[in-house]
């Protein structure tokens, strides 16, 4: 069996983190199908020990101190793929992704693999937070992993949205290809029990409409429009309260929200979750999903994972969200409140009537994005390397 590499900078994100989630899931099943895996993370992180306990594979820390650590850092990962002896670097994300085409000339027979997680992130990134520090660090990473992109062996895409975007940026179409998001379905499922211990724990009745948005506080998941059409909402209906679920990267950024909240005269019923880990939990407690990105989304796993809990969701079409959920949830355009007010209106008349099909808004995740189908995708991409094309 091949020997497999994945190199990231964390494990650990704000909010939940999809392409970590991801690594891990794809890492784990691998695995499991006897592949020799190890996970190379530029950060100590002690708190992932633990999610690969039972499993053979290892994680081990480059021990990056800070963004000046380069020579040390980049010594350390050279010992760590020379004592492995990788068949395969599979990284995610751009820095992780530029890495490896440094590491190509040390490395000739190890096959370099590339993770895309994202759409158009990086053009409104730029636009959001134009003039600042963390804009030109964005843009020069952009702009070098473009450079480069014609020396990956394979660059996997999580979302059509994010082939497309990257192949107008220039990237290579022979070695561009999508593989979607694996979902545990096993573990996210419907358990109304568990969803009824968390609504209590949020002091929400179980007569009372929940309705929630999953992600990171951050100017990509446009909360604002969120809450504006929340306060259409509660314009029509009292008996609608609604949850941010997600951790907050910039303190400013989150207070300006908390302000939006007040000035629309909904804050009593907007409860700020912060991060959680008990996603099936929080899932569970949901009667329907939003999600209002304004854009950069790639693959949605939010959408994905309330979807196999049977939850219906209302999606902006951003990135894969309207593909994901097909005809069993509604999208809308994205910056729009009254769109999306309208919509949840009328997942809440389904839900009255008993018509919104549990069943089958479950059934599009298992048919179409299980982690066995994430498995085998990759796999095939991965021993497709080792063949003449």
């Amino acid at each position: 069996m091949k020997k497999i590499v994945f190199l990231i900078r964390s494990l650990v994100r704000s909010g939940g983190g999809g392409a970590e989630k991801q690594l891990s899931t794809l890492a784990k099943a691998l695995s499991l199908k006897g592949y020799e895996v190890s996970i190379l993370c530029f950060y100590p992180d002690a708190d992932s020990g633990a999610e690969f306990s039972d499993t053979s594979i290892k994680l081990l820390s480059l021990g990056k101190q800070d963004r000046w650590d380069m020579v040390g850092f980049f010594w350390r990962l050279f010992q760590q793929l020379k004592s492995i002896q990788a068949d395969v670097l599979h990284s995610y994300l751009p820095d992780s992704n530029i890495l490896t085409i440094f590491l190509k000339p040390l490395f000739p027979t190890t096959k370099m693999i590339w993770g895309i997680r994202h759409s158009n992130w990086g053009d409104f990134q730029l636009n959001i937070e134009k003039g600042n520090k963390l804009s030109k660090w964005v843009g020069s990473t952009i702009y070098v992993e473009q450079k480069l992109a014609r020396f990956a062996d394979l660059i996997i895409a999580n979302s059509y949205a994010g082939q497309k975007y990257h192949l107008s940026k220039g990237f290579p179409k022979e070695t561009l290809i999508v593989i979607p998001n694996g979902i545990d379905v096993d573990h996210f499922q419907p358990d109304p029990e568990a969803g009824a211990i968390t609504r209590q724990e949020w002091g929400i009745s179980g007569d009372r409409i929940l309705i929630g948005l999953v992600g990171r506080l951050h100017p990509m998941k446009d909360h604002p429009t969120f809450l504006k059409a929340a306060a259409l909402i509660l314009q029509e209906r009292q008996d609608v309260h609604f949850v941010c679920v997600g951790g907050e990267q910039q303190q400013d950024y989150a207070i300006q929200l908390y302000e939006l909240a007040n000035q629309l005269g909904i804050a009593d019923q907007v409860i700020w979750a912060g991060a959680r880990v008990d996603m099936l939990e929080v899932y569970n407690a949901l009667d329907i999903l939003v999600s209002a990105s304004a854009f950069g989304e790639g693959f949605s796993n939010a959408i994905s994972e309330a979807m196999a809990c049977g939850k219906p969701c209302v999606v902006t079409d951003v990135g894969d969200s309207a593909s994901i959920v097909g005809n069993e949830g509604i999208f809308v355009p994205p910056g729009d409140p009254q769109a999306l007010k309208t919509a949840v209106m009328q997942l809440i008349a389904e839900l009255n009537t008993g018509n919104y099909g549990q069943a089958k808004i479950r059934q599009r995740i298992v048919e179409n994005f299980s982690v066995s189908q994430l498995q085998l995708q990759t796999e095939h991409a991965i021993l497709s390397l080792f063949y003449e094309r």
